[in-house]
């Protein structure tokens, strides 16, 4: 074999030898990538499962702080209850009783709540009632007077006292004669307690006022609210208030509030019926005989005896009660009054002499001091005063 041919063999050899190199090179490059790929998945599991267990403690944390939550969420519920005396105005009866009126009132008006809330929100443990009535009860008094209702203002205050000394929670509020100030302060309350998590229902009983209508529509735009809020209708509602009240829940209390206003019988009479008194007898009288003189002192037979009333004070034992015989009782004394409850009597002008009539005119008196009061002229004048 001659050299060339080793030299060709050894080349063939060298050849072979390079490519097992390069397999081998490309293995060990292999084995690296591998090698670095393996770590990397290995960090990021480890690193997936300290994340996963932080992510299963924090739920844990989560959770329990939901329950905590819940526990809180679940803790004092309440329902509050909005009433505009305007449109919600308590039976003839409540208010004759004056202060055990306001407490019997209270107690029915609570009761009522509790028997709703329990048949129709079974989820609701027992919960409280916030009641806030607003109402004008100088307004209420004048009219309940006006409206022979009563004949003693006193009453209603003591109707309040009662209602408001019921349960603690329990508010009649005296707003005065502001128009405006019953559906202020309801508005106010009824959006505050609308996103309260404790309040689980507000009860609204609302006037013949627009402002509730309007109160009313913005909650509609929130559909999730609207379960939130019930009605309590008293006096018809007025005609956009109707249209609304579809879309709530509505319940009457029918034997503790009106359905219809208070009538007025005039702007400033009322009737008082008082009782008839019962009638005294007469003082005992004794029989007195006279006899008749003549001019010459002679002493007739003829004597005539006469009735004069006794000087002596009798006995209370000598009184007698003496009733009316007949069946029918006298009709009762009518005593008007002005739109204050203030007693006014008619006088018959024809029946007062017409000189004293003409010294009064005379007199000059002032008429502002007499008639109002107080007189607003500061000038010296020449009225007389009566001062």
């Amino acid at each position: 074999m001659t050299a060339q041919a080793y030299l060709e063999r050894y080349k063939q050899l060298t050849s072979i030898e390079d490519i097992k190199n390069n397999l081998i090179e490309e293995l060990l490059q292999r084995v690296t990538e591998l090698e670095d790929a393996y770590q990397q998945e290995r960090l990021d599991h480890e690193r997936e499962t300290r994340f996963n267990r932080d992510i299963q403690l924090h739920e844990m944390e989560l959770m329990d702080q939901i329950s905590r939550i819940k526990t809180i969420m679940d803790r004092e519920p309440f329902i509050v209850v909005l009433l505009d005396g305007g449109g919600i105005i308590f039976k003839d009866e409540y208010l004759q009783q004056g202060e055990q009126g306001g407490q019997n009132a209270a107690k029915k008006l609570h009761s009522a709540l509790q028997d709703y809330v329990s048949g129709n929100f079974p989820t609701i443990n027992s919960p409280k009632v916030i009641t806030k009535m607003y109402v004008n009860v100088k307004g209420l008094s004048d009219l309940c007077v006006r409206g022979g209702v009563t004949t003693e203002p006193s009453l209603i205050e003591d109707f309040v006292r009662g209602f408001n000394a019921s349960y603690p929670l329990f508010d009649l509020v005296d707003i005065g004669a502001g128009k405006e100030s019953a559906h202020d302060k309801i508005g106010e309350a009824f959006r505050l307690n609308l996103y309260n998590c404790h309040c689980h229902q507000i009860f609204l009983g609302c006037s013949q006022d627009s402002a509730y209508a309007q109160i009313l529509e913005d909650t509609l735009a929130d559909g999730d609210l609207i379960g939130r809020v019930s009605l309590i209708e008293g006096l018809p509602f007025a005609s956009d208030l109707d249209l609304i009240k579809a879309s709530y829940r509505v319940t009457k209390i029918s034997d503790l509030f009106r359905d219809t206003k208070i009538s007025v019988w005039a702007p400033w009479k009322a009737a008082v019926a008082s009782k008839p008194r019962a009638l005294l007898t007469p003082s005992p009288v004794q029989h007195v005989t006279l006899s008749r003189t003549s001019t010459n002192t002679t002493t007739t037979s003829n004597s005539v005896p006469i009735y004069t009333s006794s000087t002596n004070t009798p006995n209370s034992e000598e009184f007698q009660v003496v009733r009316s015989k007949s069946s029918i009782p006298p009709p009762p004394k009518i005593v008007e009054r002005n739109k204050y409850g203030q007693r006014v009597d008619r006088l018959d002008f024809k029946t007062i002499p017409r000189d004293e009539v003409n010294r009064i005119k005379k007199l000059k008196l002032c008429n502002f001091y007499y008639l109002q009061g107080e007189c607003l002229m500061t000038t010296a004048i020449t009225i007389i005063r009566g001062n």
